[in-house]
Parts: C-alpha cells; structure tokens; sequence
C-alpha cells in the first residue's frame, strides 16, 4: 500500500513540475520580442531512487536557467557604441557638405573668381567709376560667401548643444533605470532569477551603449556597476552618479558628480556623445579655423596689393579693401570698409592712371597664396576634407549597421526565443504529461481498488 501511494505522490510532483516547465514556454513565446528578454529554460532534477535503500525517486523542479550570453552581450553592446558615434557623425556632418559647394559657379569659389574677374574688367577701362564699383560690390559677395559658410558651421556646432545636452538626460535615465533594478537584486536573491527584472537591465545596458562608451561589472549579489569612459563611476549598486554639460564655452565639457572634467574620456569615443564631443570641439572648429585661415590671407593680400598701388586722383591708398575680426573669425566678420570707387587703387604708383595694379591683383587668382596653394585651390582642400569626413562616416555607419545585425543574430541563435523550439518542447512535454497522467489514474484506480479489499 506505502509502494501505491509514494507512486502516487511522485507521479503528481511530476505533474506539478510540468506545469512549471509550461509556464516558463508560455512565458518566453509571450516574451519573444521584449526588449532585453532571453529565453529561460527550466532545469529537471531526478531524485534519488534505490528501493533497497528505500529511496522512491522522483522529479524535482531545478533553478530556472537563463540562456543569456554575456560575452555576446557585450560584443552587441560594443557594436551599439560604435554604430551611435558613426550615425551620430555621419547624420552630422552631413549638414556641413552642402555648405562647400566646389563646382565654382556659387559659394566662395564663385565669388572668388567673380572678385578676380571684376579686376581684370577694370583693367580694361581703369577710370570706369562703374567698373571701380563692381570691385566693391564682387568684395562685398566674397564677404557674404565666407560669411554664410561660417554661419553654417556655426549652426551646426549650436545645435550639437542640445544633442549633447539630449544624451546626458539618456545617460542618467539609464543610470537611475539600472540602480533601481540592482536595488531589487540587493532586497532579495531570488530577484536575480527574475526573467523581467533581467531583460529591463540588459534592455537598459544596450540603449545605454549606443549613446556613451561604459565599461559594466557585475558584483557578487547581482548588482551591475557601470563606468563611464571606463573610469568614471555612472552606477554603483543602488546608487546613481550624476553626469552633468557644461556648454558655456566654446568648447563642450562633461562633468562628473564632483564636477571634474571627463570629456577626455568620452571624446571621440563609442556613442553618440563621443562623436558629438569630437564634432563639437575637434572636427568643427578645425573646419572654421580653416575657413577663417583662407579668409584672413585672402583679404590681408588683397589689401596688402592695392597698398602698392594709387587710387583714381594719383594718391596712396588710404582705406582697406577688406576688414575683420581676428577674435571674431575672419570668415563670420569678413566685411567691405567703406571704402568709395574712386579710393580703388587700380593703377600702379609709377603709371598712375593705368591699369598695373588691377592686373596684376587680377593675377593674384592664380598664385599661391594659402600653403601653396591658390585661395579657391585652398577652399576646394578644406571642402574635399569634409567630403571625405562625410564619406567615411557613411561608410562607417553602414559597416556598423551591419555588424550589428550580425552580432544581434549571433545572440539570437545562442539565446533568443524560437518560436519553432517551443512548440516542440510544449508537444514533448504535453507527451509527458499525458503519459504521466495515465499512470496517476491507472495508480488512482489501484489504491482504490486496494482499499475496497480491506474488510
């Protein structure tokens, strides 16, 4: 009778445990596509069984096993970090190519040679007032030209500003979102078993990576601690550490929870604020100081070479073609003086009345000028740059997107739900639990029948 009934007892653990392992199927199909969410497999421990030693056997319900693989998760998140800085910096400096427009018909190159061109009109009929005039007014679209290309890189530098501002408001989301969750793991062990609490901690790690480079380390009770740059403390256990922009400069910084500077430990780095960092504070201001280099030659030989000359009454110059603002920039502040048609020095100081000086400032669009090279030579180097930092960016964007397909894929094989999988596990273990249903009503039916023979 004790045989009939241990049988009995064991054979509804079992059912007991299947149920178990059906909801775990049941909750990873439900799960199939959140956020973070691996599949979870539940483990079966067969109990002891010796009859002589009076050990009936049985199934027990092991520990809930996830199939999570966190080197795979790391190389996804790494990937993350990468495809944030090249579609940060591709979507970016893309705003800055049409500035340069290298064909020569607009933008600086047209104007530069519209500028050149007046000249060698004037030397045609050097005391033509109309002519003296249209010098002015090819300097004044030179001035406009440099003025709009500077103004576009300012522009697009200013609103970096909000985006580096947007990326720290992510960052210290994340950092409260993965603190609240470790503060579930510190209340209680069996939260590390919590299929939920993981996917929101590996959902939050991996929106994380694609905004900042981080390093992450988890502790003895489950707790994940999370560096920035590697070095700079973002989460500890439950606790959340501040990073805070500081754009009052010219230059954007990132500030610690003590307020030190970190932007050396971001820039140029994975995420899109690592690509934002440099962008703001390398790449942008190198275009500009280049912008501002051949402006500033450009007008300061311009001035120099009607110095040399002698305006329409026979007499040195006294007024400058050009000015600016070496603090200002000399492309965004680049303006004609107020300088009259007669003032134009055109003829040379030993033929006054001629026409040397306008040819020979009309030949200055051929010489070098700017590191050996031509001024409209020097600006079509300074917009080819920015066409190849845009093309390497794309490229680069497009690398990494498929880089992350391919490392998310890879952890899809090792540890995401398939559909398919499931339903063949639910056939299998629906087998088992009809088989094993069977036996608990044939056993039923014997302890029954054992009963009705006791008189």
């Amino acid at each position: 009778m004790g045989g009939l009934f241990t049988s009995l007892l064991n054979a509804s653990g079992a059912l007991q445990v299947y149920g178990r392992v059906f909801n775990v199927i049941q909750n990873n199909v439900t799960n199939a596509h959140t956020p973070g969410y691996v599949r979870q497999d539940q483990s079966l421990v067969a109990e002891a069984f010796n009859p002589a030693e009076h050990l009936p056997g049985g199934l027990l319900a092991g520990p809930l096993l996830s199939a999570r693989s966190q080197y795979l998760e790391r190389a996804v998140r790494y990937q993350q970090e990468l495809l944030g800085a090249s579609q940060q910096k591709a979507a970016d400096l893309a705003r800055i190519e049409p500035l340069f427009d290298l064909s020569g018909r607009s933008g600086v190159p047209g104007a530069l040679s519209r500028f050149f061109d007046s000249f060698s009109q004037l030397s045609v009929n050097p005391n033509n007032v109309t002519g003296r005039q249209q010098v002015i007014d090819a300097a004044s679209g030179v001035a406009q030209a440099f003025h709009e290309n500077a103004l576009g890189i300012t522009q697009v530098s200013n609103d970096l500003d909000t985006q580096v501002r947007s990326s720290v408001d992510v960052i210290q989301q994340a950092a409260k979102e993965i603190a609240d969750i470790n503060r579930h793991f510190r209340a209680s062990a069996d939260a590390t078993q919590d299929a939920g609490l993981d996917a929101r901690l590996h959902a939050a790690l991996e929106n994380l990576s694609g905004v900042v480079d981080y390093s992450a380390l988890r502790a003895a009770d489950g707790t994940i601690s999370v560096y920035v740059g590697g070095q700079t403390p973002l989460v500890i256990g439950d606790h959340s550490y501040s990073v805070t922009a500081d754009l009052a400069g010219t230059q954007a910084l990132i500030r610690d929870s003590q307020g030190n500077d970190i932007t050396g430990q971001l820039a140029g780095r994975g995420g899109s604020l690592g690509a934002l960092l440099e962008e703001k504070n390398t790449i942008l201001p190198g275009y500009l100081a280049s912008l501002n280099n051949i402006a500033q030659a450009f007008a300061d030989t311009v001035n120099a070479a009607l110095a040399q000359g002698v305006d329409l009454n026979g007499n040195a110059p006294t007024t400058d073609l050009f000015s600016y603002s070496v603090a200002a920039g000399a492309a965004a502040s680049l303006a004609v003086t107020g300088i009259t048609p007669d003032q134009i020095a055109a003829a040379s100081a030993g033929a006054p009345g001629g026409n040397g000086n306008a040819i020979a400032i009309a030949q200055l669009a051929g010489q070098p000028a700017v590191n050996g090279f031509t001024f409209i030579q020097a600006y079509g180097n300074l917009g080819s740059r920015v066409g190849r930092d845009v093309s390497n960016a794309r490229q680069d964007r497009e690398a990494q997107k498929d880089l992350v397909t391919q490392t998310q894929q890879q952890r899809a094989d090792v540890s995401g739900v398939s559909l398919d999988a499931e339903a063949v596990k639910l056939m299998q273990f629906q087998q088992n639990y009809q088989a094993v249903g069977k036996l608990v009503t044939v056993l039923d039916g014997l302890t029954q029948t054992v009963i009705n023979l006791i008189p």
